[in-house]
């Protein structure tokens, strides 16, 4: 009976101080993970849309094709007659040789600002890195246990962005 206690001496994962392994590892779940969300014939469209009952809309596009890489934006869309948010707004590199995926940001403006420079410590960024890569590995799981799929994803009209804003300048207009 005892050793089903909880052991409040055991730290949890986020504490953990993460090796380079161990993200490794992540970044691999992550890949795999997202390769039953990502449609195979995704070089055939940029922009798709999950509806699961019972969850909100997952929305991703591919923002950007090397041969090696794939750069993604995954994010729920919540839409209500007067807002509209975005949340979370995961980009994420895949490196399909490798096959690891790295999330890069939770923020829409990750492009703008620069999170690693000479003079950022190095624990910091690193703590950040291994964060966010769990909240992925998290996020993802919980997105195909609500029944988000290869099979649920839909190529959709319009990218995350201009989705937003058309429904949003509709809603300003009426």
């Amino acid at each position: 009976m005892l050793s089903c206690m909880v052991n409040f001496g055991a730290r949890h994962s986020l504490q953990q101080r993460p090796g380079l392994a161990r993200l490794q590892r992540v970044q691999e779940e992550n890949f795999r993970q997202l390769q039953m969300l990502v449609p195979v014939g995704s070089d055939r469209c940029d922009s798709y849309r999950s509806e699961v009952q019972g969850s909100p809309v997952l929305c991703m596009d591919i923002l950007e094709r090397h041969p090696y890489t794939q750069f993604i934006r995954l994010t729920y869309a919540f839409e209500d007659k007067e807002e509209h948010a975005l949340a979370p707004d995961a980009h994420i590199r895949l490196y399909v040789d490798a096959r690891l995926a790295e999330v890069t940001a939770f923020d829409p403006t990750q492009g703008c600002r620069r999170s690693a420079h000479p003079w950022y410590p190095r624990k910091a960024l690193w703590q950040k890195t291994w964060r966010q890569n769990l909240v992925l590995d998290k996020w993802l799981g919980y997105l195909l246990q609500q029944g988000h799929s290869v099979a649920t994803m839909r190529s959709a009209k319009r990218p995350i962005g201009e989705e937003m804003q058309r429904s949003t300048s509709t809603v300003s207009m009426a």
